[in-house]
């Protein structure tokens, strides 16, 4: 429990790797705000869940990741935060000349935009509290490529890349930024995948994983959602102090290929 104190802010937070990496943050000290675009009884109810089993203050805000003033929105209504774990994302998959515009524009909205946005809302808020850590969720795809993945991609690069100009720019200060970067994990999302994918291609669950799903996870597990949180922790400790501008792969050997 080390991150007494301090604030979390999620982008993305109520299912997922969101509200896996908000509980570990929480169960570590740290009040959390989750966030999505929605405003539902459930969402309020992660939150108090939250708070009532680790005993932290948690809330949830609504904001809608794909436009500027609400990404700033969230920080403002958040009113403080030390830890900014910028995750909303977004997918579609298709052939470059097939793709559709407005798909484009909503995941580099989301992907990618939000967190510029939501950034340059939380360095003030940590500059007054003399300590921050800005932890974005990127992805394997930030360091290599897949086809049909463009907008995807070119988001996540974008990520890793911003990553380290907010790193340089606050090296003199208490302050760092990473990027994590996830291959596929375990998600409910990715569970409902599971039994489609059996299906298709006429395999039990353990051979559908190893050798469609994760055909380039060399390790052949998901990464879970509690890692990715146990990494979040470890980068907003005391012992991640000089680690800046970097980033750190959870992904079973994708990226050492």
């Amino acid at each position: 429990m080390h991150l007494n104190g301090k604030t979390a802010v999620i982008t993305g937070s109520n299912s997922g790797i969101g509200l896996g990496v908000a509980k570990e943050l929480a169960k570590a000290g740290a009040n959390v705000v989750l966030n999505s675009f929605t405003d539902n009884d459930e969402d309020h109810a992660l939150a108090q869940e939250i708070a009532d089993v680790t005993g932290v203050e948690a809330r949830y805000i609504k904001a809608d990741m794909s436009k500027g003033d609400e990404c700033r929105m969230l920080i403002e209504e958040a009113g403080a935060c030390d830890i900014l774990i910028n995750n909303a994302g977004i997918q579609h998959v298709a052939g470059i000349d097939e793709f559709p515009p407005e798909k484009w524009n909503a995941i580099i909205a989301i992907n990618l935009s939000s967190a510029f946005h939501t950034t340059a809302g939380a360095l003030p808020l940590m500059r007054k509290a003399g300590w921050g850590r800005v932890i974005n969720i990127a992805s394997a795809h930030g360091l290599t490529a897949s086809p049909y993945k463009s907008a995807y991609v070119a988001a996540k690069h974008g990520i890793v890349g911003m990553t380290k100009v907010v790193a340089l720019e606050t090296a003199e200060e208490p302050i760092t930024a990473n990027a994590i970067c996830p291959g596929y994990v375990l998600t409910p999302l990715v569970e409902e995948q599971i039994p489609d994918t059996m299906k298709k291609y006429d395999m039990d669950r353990e051979t559908a994983i190893k050798e469609v799903m994760l055909t380039r996870q060399p390790s052949k597990e998901f990464a879970t959602v509690e890692q990715l949180g146990g990494t979040a922790v470890f980068l907003a400790s005391d012992a991640a102090a000089q680690i800046t501008g970097t980033t750190i792969s959870v992904d079973g050997g994708w990226t050492a290929l």
